[in-house]
């Protein structure tokens, strides 16, 4: 068996996903449930908030693609980096429901530069914030600060209907603008 069942009801293929099998309702709920850092945060601080953080950093023209940047995880869950550099089985199917996911919201699969500072300096503020003190360096964040504003974490259901909401605007707007 190579499929889940999803929030919504759907069954997807983590194989063979496709475009039809990829619901925005699905993606807002399920990282609205996944906690950043596999839940070692100290208090559960969502993949849903930190994917809106991200978006609002970038101009508007990458804002879409920065709010699904991590919608692989919600299908996948939020696997820690340290473990996806060990296992390039799941970098695969990552890489097969990213190119579904950017087949269902007209994406190109390459994420523009300005999305990957942006969740650099996301991930800084985490760590400033939400993680528990540690005095070892984290080499991916060498010479990234993070941002002044701090991070107040969100109740799972109020990240679900705000990245939804999100969800929704910003592809109106892109479909608006792409026929403008």
């Amino acid at each position: 068996m190579t499929w889940i069942i999803t929030h919504s009801g759907r069954q997807f293929d983590l194989v063979n996903p496709t475009a039809a099998m990829i619901s925005p309702n699905d993606i807002a709920h399920a990282l609205a449930h996944l906690c950043r850092f596999n839940g070692h945060t100290r208090t559960h601080y969502s993949v849903a908030q930190h994917s809106m953080l991200v978006s609002s950093l970038v101009p508007a023209k990458h804002q879409l693609v920065a709010l699904l940047h991590d919608a692989t995880e919600a299908y996948i869950g939020d696997m820690t980096r340290p473990l996806k550099s060990i296992m390039p089985g799941h970098r695969v199917i990552e890489t097969l429901i990213w190119h579904a996911i950017c087949a269902r919201f007209n994406l190109d699969p390459t994420l523009p530069e300005c999305v990957v500072r942006a969740d650099l300096a996301a991930l800084a503020t985490e760590r400033r914030d939400l993680m528990p003190d540690h005095p070892t360096e984290w080499e991916c964040l060498s010479g990234i600060p993070p941002m002044r504003n701090y991070i107040t974490p969100l109740p799972a259901q109020e990240a679900g209907m705000q990245y939804f909401s999100r969800l929704m605007e910003l592809m109106q707007r892109d479909h608006r603008r792409a026929y403008a």
